[in-house]
């Protein structure tokens, strides 16, 4: 359910229409896009994460499930006395995202790298070999 809020005099309220009780001991938290790219090698995950330092990223992989986890402050300069806010989009506060892998991926080898903003997360395959069996005859070296 996607919530439009309406503000008086820089203070976030609820839309007349919408029931509080909706909110209630519902927690705010934002959740990042991302692009997952499949390569016969490896799986690729993209994240734009802006305003935020690396070591604030948590990055955590239980079993399948690849958790990417951080917190964004406003600036101080948002709560300037004489700003007028105009127009906010920009999610401020916890984000959180949950990524369910394949399990043919080769989780000790997960690399992650952050250039210009962007979340770069690489987890190679695991490599299977093939091989041709052959079927004999029942009675046949069996």
């Amino acid at each position: 359910m996607k919530i439009f809020w309406v503000w008086q005099n820089n203070v976030k309220i609820l839309d007349k229409d919408v029931d509080e009780r909706v909110f209630e001991n519902e927690e705010e938290e934002g959740q990042i896009a991302l692009d997952i790219i499949e390569t016969p090698k490896k799986i690729k995950i993209y994240a734009p994460i802006a305003w935020i330092e690396l070591e604030e990223i948590d990055l955590t992989l239980n079993k399948w499930v690849l958790t990417i986890k951080w917190e964004r402050e406003k600036p101080s300069s948002y709560y300037d006395e004489d700003n007028v806010v105009r127009n906010l989009e920009c999610y401020w506060g916890r984000f959180t995202r949950n990524i369910i892998l394949p399990e043919n991926l080769d989780f000790e080898l997960v690399k992650a790298v952050m250039e210009n903003n962007l979340l770069k997360i690489t987890i190679p395959k695991l490599h299977v070999s093939a091989q041709n069996i052959k079927i004999n005859r029942i009675g046949e070296n069996f």
